[in-house]
């Protein structure tokens, strides 16, 4: 079980949830929420990274909008709410309150180089983390819009992991062609694509879940943090 802390900018400030290893210190990770805030499923994934030696720290990228959203994705008016406040966020002002939470972590005693790693609309956030942010290394899970932002590759200086399913209903053929292009040749980058595999294929309980494919992605995942945050 993790902690909730507070997360101080010139701007206010906003909850995270932060997830510690028993021994305390270790490599830091960011975790970029997806459309339904810091809820149970984000928690899970802070525990889990907590659990294999990382302190996970996940921010309330919402708190400008709604501050605490904590909803799921099993009703249509939750659904409905996680649309509402996509359509209001601000992924700028979403990338500056990473970079504090990648301030805030380094500033704990114990805590070396930091990643982070996003999903959905995370997905898109870490993208943008690695090439507008200090970060050390970013994974994105099935990211949107990623191919609508391939310009701000030519900033990404530290390694990223991509993980793209190749049959996302929010990102089709086409942008995931553009992605290839230019993220393909990239000298930090690494996609990996997951054939026959829909948006949030890596979601527990989700209705696109796969375990093989989640499997496969988080082993990749655990590798490419060990590479590069050790």
């Amino acid at each position: 079980m993790g902690e909730k802390i507070e997360i101080r900018t010139a701007d206010g400030s906003f909850s995270a949830y932060l997830a510690k290893p028993a021994s305390g210190k270790g490599p830091g990770v960011v975790v970029i929420q997806e459309i339904f805030g810091v809820n149970a499923n984000v928690r899970a994934i802070a525990d889990d990274l907590a659990a294999k030696g990382h302190v996970a720290l996940a921010p309330d990228l919402f708190w400008r909008i709604e501050p605490g959203v904590d909803i799921t994705d099993k009703t249509d008016a939750e659904w409905a709410k996680a649309f509402d406040l996509f359509g209001k966020f601000n992924a700028d002002l979403g990338v500056k309150d990473i970079q504090a939470a990648i301030v805030a972590l380094r500033a704990m005693p114990g805590v070396g180089k930091v990643g982070a790693v996003g999903y959905c609309l995370g997905g898109l956030l870490a993208y943008l983390t690695a090439a507008r942010t200090d970060i050390d290394a970013s994974v994105s899970y099935y990211g949107v819009n990623i191919a609508n932002l391939l310009g701000e590759a030519a900033n990404i200086s530290k390694p990223i992991l991509l993980h793209v399913a190749a049959r996302d209903q929010f990102v089709p053929p086409e942008a995931q062609a553009e992605m290839a292009k230019v993220l393909g040749p990239h000298a930090q980058a690494t996609m990996l694509t997951y054939a026959g595999q829909d948006h949030a294929f890596a979601r527990i309980g989700g209705a696109h879940y796969h375990a093989d494919a989640a499997t496969a992605a988080n082993a990749a995942t655990a590798a490419f943090f060990a590479a590069h945050l050790s």
